[in-house]
């Protein structure tokens, strides 16, 4: 299965090692999003409504990179420095989500990068009604052209004459 690096010039660049998000499989798995403005690379200590609309909006500048928005997210992770918060990030949350909300996970944790109040990550399916998108991803043969997504590509008569070898 191949695999495509996001980069989203409208979020923060990653702060060490790894991509904003990674497209595989007909999935797009966003990585941990933390306050942090997209402009200047610094964290926004605001209170934590404001920082959670901020983290939403980034994961959603990474989310259009991939072909994807919000309601795309299939499974979201929230990871909050102090649980007393659960109830003001849910409520702004729930506005960004207000139909047919992802599986979630909530959890208290003892610290997060930048030691920022909060952190989300969320996992996208990437629908085969997105433009390009290939209505197998997982198939060898592309019924579309060489612009589609999936791979590997295989040409029809080589996948055919495939076939009739195996036979």
């Amino acid at each position: 299965m191949d695999k495509k690096v996001i980069k989203a010039s409208g979020a923060p660049r990653a702060i060490g090692p790894y991509s904003q998000a990674i497209e595989a499989g007909g999935f797009v798995f966003v990585s941990g999003q933390i306050p942090l403005d997209p402009k200047t690379g610094t964290v926004v200590t605001a209170d934590i409504k404001s920082q959670t609309e901020l983290v939403l909006e980034n994961a959603k500048a990474i989310l259009a990179a991939a072909g994807c928005s919000l309601s795309s997210v299939v499974r979201a992770t929230i990871y909050l420095k102090n649980m007393a918060d659960f109830t003001a990030v849910n409520e702004v949350y729930g506005g960004y989500f207000p139909s047919d909300p992802p599986a979630r996970a909530t959890v208290e944790v003892s610290r997060l990068p930048k030691d920022v109040a909060l952190a989300l990550a969320f996992v996208a399916f990437r629908s085969p009604d997105s433009p390009g998108c290939c209505p197998r991803p997982f198939s060898r043969f592309c019924a579309r052209s060489l612009a589609c997504h999936c791979a590997p590509h295989t040409p029809p008569s080589r996948f055919l004459l495939g076939l009739t070898s195996a036979i």
